[in-house]
């Protein structure tokens, strides 16, 4: 088959969604599949253009032997929700209106919201190129915007479910990536026969204990601690105030420390938290480059994963989590529903309130105290994602997926 990926983020951006769809790009490219992704100039999570690409309307290049065309976005650090709505829709329109000149004829278009917007960019697209139109749901919006308290005018959300609803209908096949996804979309009357479940992953080859490495431990001052770390984007969802509270907690534990790896738009409020506490265990370090994450996460012993204690997180799976759990690192989960369903059932991790510290530094000092409970949670943890969450064999569901339509 030839498939486009429309998405709004892709590589060298790092993070979740980049990570999952550039993943299943090059295993369908293995399959045999001709693959193409349709992409924005990277500017994720900074909010500017990368320096490579400034000044460029449209960019050709080879990621990994996956075409890429990328087209123009405006790029913002301010956070207001009328400048992330310009950026939305400035590569909305420029996917469709400088892209589609660049892109062949396609057999399926897979489109990935949010941003929802993207929808009606995909949809136009697969009439354009004459091809099916897949929509590739990882967050449900808006209905997490007005949950977050991020969306509060009444007539765009009523636009955006409108046209949410309009894209479920006219897709050939609506893929959701966590089961709570997937029961939302069937219970709004879409035909439960072409919602499909699409899970996160994890190559279990690239995340494995055996890329621990002690000198990278030493460069960061954790090689004679134990030491848990939150790796992800620094976001309101995320709520990480909360891992904080715990580290004042655990003040008086002089070998634990708490490393956050990462950016996002809550990482300043953060970091002036932990300085107003005047706590020293607690390190945060920059975005890292794909390549450095499977070393810097087996680097460490646990990991913590909390989400805000909300309905709308019930049925979210963090790709962060799998990573964790090849990599076999003892989770801390502070987030309910379904995360919390499939740490329990991998006996892989703590499971805790969400948005409680207090529990989320007993936990921690549970793992610190007992190395054996440790290598068990973790072994368990890779043993369940090889089993049920390879890459290959889900990339494999969604082909089959593609090849019936």
């Amino acid at each position: 088959m030839k498939i486009l990926f429309l998405t709004q983020y892709c590589p060298p951006e790092v993070g979740a969604p980049q990570n999952r769809i550039f993943e299943f790009a090059k295993q369908l490219k293995s399959f045999g599949h001709e693959v193409t992704i349709l992409t924005a100039m990277p500017n994720y999570p900074k909010g500017e253009i990368f320096d490579d690409y400034k000044g460029k309307k449209i960019v050709k290049e080879e990621l990994d032997g996956i075409k890429i065309v990328r087209t123009s976005i405006y790029a913002t650090k301010e956070k207001t929700f009328v400048k992330r709505l310009r950026n939305y829709l400035s590569f909305t329109f420029s996917s469709v209106f400088q892209g589609a000149k660049h892109i062949e004829k396609q057999d399926v278009i897979i489109t990935e919201s949010p941003p929802l917007f993207l929808g009606w960019s995909g949809y136009v697209l697969s009439k354009m190129k004459k091809a099916k139109f897949i929509f590739n749901i990882s967050d449900l919006w808006p209905e997490s915007a007005v949950k977050l308290g991020v969306l509060h005018n009444k007539m765009l959300i009523k636009m955006s479910t409108w046209l949410e609803e309009f894209c479920y209908r006219k897709a050939a096949a609506v893929t959701g990536q966590t089961k709570g996804i997937v029961d939302n979309i069937i219970s709004r009357g879409i035909n439960k026969e072409k919602v499909h479940l699409i899970t996160n992953g994890v190559d279990t080859e690239f995340f494995k204990k055996q890329n621990r490495d002690e000198e990278f431990r030493k460069s960061i001052g954790i090689e004679d601690k134990f030491s848990i770390c939150y790796a992800g984007i620094h976001g309101i969802a995320q709520g990480l105030e909360v891992v904080i509270d715990a580290a004042e907690l655990l003040k008086e534990h002089t070998n634990i420390q708490i490393v956050f790896i990462g950016d996002g738009p809550e990482k300043k409020e953060l970091i002036n938290r932990a300085k107003d506490k005047g706590l020293t265990n607690v390190t945060f370090l920059p975005v890292q480059p794909k390549s450095n994450m499977p070393k810097i996460i087996a680097s460490m012993d646990a990991t913590v994963i909390p989400l805000k204690k909300l309905d709308l997180f019930k049925g979210a799976l963090p790709s962060k989590m799998f990573e964790a759990l090849a990599s076999e690192l003892p989770i801390v989960l502070a987030v309910e529903g379904e995360a919390e369903r499939l740490i329990n059932e991998a006996n892989a991790g703590i499971t805790v309130e969400p948005e409680n510290s207090k529990k989320i530094a007993e936990a921690i000092v549970k793992l610190y105290k007992n190395e054996e409970f440790r290598n068990t949670l973790g072994s368990n943890g890779r043993k369940y994602v090889i089993e049920n969450y390879s890459r290959e064999k889900i990339t494999r569901r969604l082909e089959k997926i593609l090849l019936n339509l």
